[in-house]
């Protein structure tokens, strides 16, 4: 049997592939190789994970229907999929909303039609945001909590997966968990995200962008946790016909002046800080209930900012310097 991964050259399906070859899986893994930020550090994903037992890559948009069909036609054995590629980050979705709805809801409709013929599959875990959440006022965020007010279309399109995920899960006997994630950072993360931003601004001394004066929380979860949690719901699938939604967070409520803190400190000098206004679609504070998870599946996250960003500004020089 074997585990299919979409997204690997991203940030969180690179670290997933590892993980399960860890563990002695064999790993299809499939990307696109195009929604980039960084098309080095994509590459350099990609690269990273050429050679591992059991590992094989396939170039491949998950929109492109017949690729996937014939795909899957020819690993009949695929019996779990991990579906993490998808076009991700809230302020570009309104700079270019027509990729979203392509890179998401279409993608996912379109593995959700052709996993159909897969004989053995046993569960389908795939990624969520905390950015579904949206105008919810209530703290910390419940998987039990109405989230039908996303405030980015990001979000909308999150939302839209889990629903359609829910329908699919009903009509086929399909076992479906959709993973919420909560601001994942670590090494080899987005180049589009604050942790990897500001460790490169801070060490080059050049100025970092801070939204609302700062006055922002954010539940900071680290990679390795988030990767544990991916991997102890896809050991677990619910019985047939089930739809799953479950929180992966740190569970706790970071103010981001002590994030870049935290960055400081690892990186031994102090930020140039620009205060901006507060961006449309951003949201003030995220904060996750993992009681769900913890319960179903033992996620218990580890690692605080401090240990993880100094894990971070480690990479990067190392991985820059080389």
């Amino acid at each position: 049997m074997s585990t299919l991964v979409t997204g690997v050259a991203g940030f969180i399906g690179f670290h997933v592939v590892r993980a399960l070859v860890g563990r002695g899986e064999t790993v299809i893994g499939i990307d696109n190789l195009q929604q980039s930020h960084n098309p080095h550090l994509t590459e350099a994903r990609r690269a990273a994970l050429d050679g591992l037992p059991g590992y094989s890559f396939e170039r491949l948009d998950v929109a492109d229907l017949e690729g996937m069909r014939r795909l899957l036609a020819s690993h009949a054995d695929i019996d779990a999929i991990v579906h993490l590629a998808g076009q991700a980050g809230v302020r570009y979705s309104a700079e270019n909303p027509y990729i979203y709805l392509r890179n998401n809801i279409e993608a996912f409709v379109v593995l959700l039609e052709s996993c159909r013929a897969l004989p053995g599959l046993r569960h389908l875990v795939y990624a969520s945001s905390s950015s579904v959440y949206g105008a919810n006022n209530k703290l910390p965020f419940s998987v039990e909590d109405k989230a039908d007010s996303p405030v980015s279309l990001y979000g909308a399109t999150k939302k839209a997966m889990e629903v359609i995920g829910h329908s699919y899960a009903r009509m086929y006997a399909m076992r479906l968990s959709g993973l919420r994630f909560f601001t994942v950072y670590g090494p080899w993360g987005r180049p589009d995200m604050a942790a990897y931003m500001f460790t490169e601004k801070i060490i080059k001394g050049e100025p970092i962008q801070v939204y609302n004066r700062g006055q922002m929380r954010r539940d900071f979860t680290y990679i390795d946790d988030i990767v544990e949690g991916i991997l102890g719901c896809l050991d677990r699938p619910p019985e047939a016909g089930a739809h799953r939604v479950y929180n992966l967070g740190n569970h706790r409520s970071e103010a981001l002046h002590d994030f870049i803190a935290a960055i400081e400190a690892a990186a031994g000098r102090k930020a140039i800080v620009e205060y901006k206004p507060m961006q449309p679609g951003d949201m003030l504070e995220t904060y996750a209930d993992i009681e769900a998870s913890e319960r179903d599946f033992g996620f218990t996250p580890r690692i605080d900012i401090r240990e993880g960003m100094a894990r971070v500004v480690a990479w990067y020089r190392d991985h820059y310097r080389r």
